[in-house]
């Protein structure tokens, strides 16, 4: 399989480029950019983009956790 399998979509919603935004500053704490990953060889690109993508998520988590609690400080449902 070639890393091009990899490849990290184009994100549309503000929800999906804040993900993408997410997942390139992980790859780039790692010493990659979105290109340099892709290049990698299967083994390493795969984990490397999982763990990109938990951390993406778990930043995703934790802003919508915040969103829903000042929506609650200001009494909106």
């Amino acid at each position: 399989m070639r890393p091009e399998h990899f490849s990290l979509p184009k994100r549309t919603s503000p929800t999906e480029q804040l993900e993408e935004a997410l997942m390139e500053e992980f790859l780039e704490s790692r010493g990659h950019d979105r290109h340099s990953a892709q290049a990698l060889p299967e083994d390493q690109a795969r984990p490397l983009l999982t763990d990109a993508s938990v951390y993406a998520s778990s930043k995703l988590s934790e802003v919508e956790a915040r969103a829903h609690y000042v929506h609650e400080l200001h009494g909106d449902k």
